[in-house]
């Protein structure tokens, strides 16, 4: 069995690390020769990472990113609004890391080199999807020499981008959630580190909303809102910059950005399936754009492995049916949390920072504004939530320590397991039944409370029952 992704950025390379674990013979197709040299996504949470553990690179990225120490928002004169601080997250990885993406894409370029079941063909543009029963006919064309030529693949992942040709092939429109901005994203190199705190600064000025942050080494970056009409050579940059105290920094890139919030109508066409930016545009304010990607061919990949496997082919009905409101909700959090943090006028910026002074002194609040976590999936075939009472069942199951030289993802196996502390494990749940109180983890055990859950592939828990 053969699957054909199409675009080789984090999400794609990804999603062929995912399949060829498990069994697959992936072709990775990119229309450049090489990795994109410049940074573009920064953050990764910890749920992101247990997709990066899943394939198999989590330690690499660690050793190429640092923990993220928070958000602290700011007003216009550079007074604190609200700090939320990040730590140590319940996923056994840090609940927010930063990087350059240019590092990620060499540790996954680096894995996928040295998977036996998956290659990478760069220079290579798709003209061409045609997507009838069974097999999958692409039409594909060498950037270099002209040459086209035909491919069959027994399914085909369009992670290609947000101008993605396998959106437009399977006739799928991408619809507005939200209106779209103009921002100048500036990426910078100090000679020394700079005396900045180690978080992200999120400057709520309805004039000139910014962001600063430190990325990983003596890289950091800068955002600007751009006016309507205005352009960027109008822009004093060493001038925005010195209020962050970069303005001697080497600018390694400014470009301006057209952020969108926006999701497609159509995830897919008989095994022709969307993920990443190819399904969804996210503004930036949550730091959730490769996140949502991540996750997309996380929940992806052994379901399409098992459909490949002789599975029914509704299987892959629950793909849009689960990641498209995820994703949906995520992107609509984004805009909202923009306006909060940039809207208005005057008036707008004493409400936000009443507010804000609220949040800080209810500790629920405060807690739930610092954590990392996002909606679960609604309830469905897969996921066995109940609609009123509260529930783990659509949620990530955490991963705390346990005994052993591995980590908890490990010890479950890479399908489909019951989790438990001694209590009644239905005879209709799948995989095996790993005893939670046999692991050394006293964190697991109280996250249970009596119950047994069952743990998809994905690590989303897809059941409960209690004693």
């Amino acid at each position: 069995m053969t699957v054909v992704v199409v675009g080789a950025g984090p999400v794609g390379v990804t999603a062929a690390l995912l399949l060829a674990r498990r069994g697959l013979d992936v072709l990775v197709l990119d229309r450049h020769a090489g990795a994109h040299p410049l940074p573009r996504a920064v953050h990764l949470d910890d749920e992101s990472l247990r997709v990066l553990q899943a394939a198999g690179v989590a330690d690499a990225f660690a050793a190429v990113s640092r923990p993220m120490a928070g958000l602290r928002l700011l007003d216009g004169g550079g007074r604190t609004l609200a700090e939320f601080p990040r730590g140590a997250g319940e996923h056994g990885w840090p609940q927010g890391s930063m990087f350059s993406q240019p590092d990620l894409e060499r540790v996954l370029r680096e894995a996928l080199a040295a998977e036996p079941r998956a290659r990478l063909r760069g220079g290579v543009e798709v003209l061409h999807v045609e997507h009838p029963a069974g097999p999958v006919r692409l039409t594909v064309r060498d950037r270099v020499t002209g040459v086209e030529a035909q491919l069959v693949a027994d399914a085909v992942l369009g992670c290609d981008g947000a101008h993605s040709t396998v959106r437009r092939q399977i006739g799928a429109r991408m619809r507005d959630l939200g209106p779209g901005e103009r921002w100048l994203v500036v990426d910078l190199v100090a000679d020394a580190p700079l005396p900045v705190w180690a978080g992200v600064q999120q400057v709520c000025d309805a004039v000139r909303p910014a962001t600063f942050m430190p990325v990983a080494g003596a890289r950091y970056r800068a955002e600007f809102r751009l006016h309507d009409g205005e352009a960027v050579a109008d822009l004093d940059l060493a001038g925005l910059l010195g209020r962050f105290g970069a303005a001697g920094c080497t600018v390694v890139r400014s470009a301006e950005y057209r952020y969108a919030a926006q999701v497609a109508d159509r995830w897919r066409q008989g095994r022709v399936l969307l993920c990443g930016d190819a399904a969804h545009l996210t503004p930036p304010f949550i730091g959730q754009g490769l996140g949502l990607g991540l996750r997309d061919v996380h929940q992806l990949a052994w379901k399409l492995a098992a459909v490949l496997d002789g599975a029914d082919e509704a299987l892959l009905d629950t793909h849009q049916a689960e990641r498209a409101p995820h994703a949906r909700s995520l992107v609509r959090l984004a805009v909202l949390l923009g306006r909060l943090m940039t809207g208005g006028g005057e008036r707008a910026a004493l409400v936000r920072r009443a507010v804000l002074t609220g949040v800080r002194r209810v500790p629920r609040l405060a807690a739930f504004a610092a954590s990392s976590r996002t909606p679960p999936l609604r309830p469905g075939p897969l996921v066995r939530r109940p609609r009123l009472a509260p529930s783990p069942v659509g949620g990530l199951l955490p991963q705390p320590p346990v005994d052993g030289p591995g980590r908890l993802d490990d010890v479950l196996g890479s399908g489909w397991a019951a989790l438990t502390c001694g209590g009644p494990v239905p005879a209709d749940w799948p995989g095996p039944v790993v005893r939670a109180d046999g692991l050394g983890s006293p964190e697991l055990v109280r996250w249970l409370r009596g119950r047994s859950v069952l743990v998809r592939p994905d690590r989303i828990v897809a059941a409960a029952v209690r004693r």
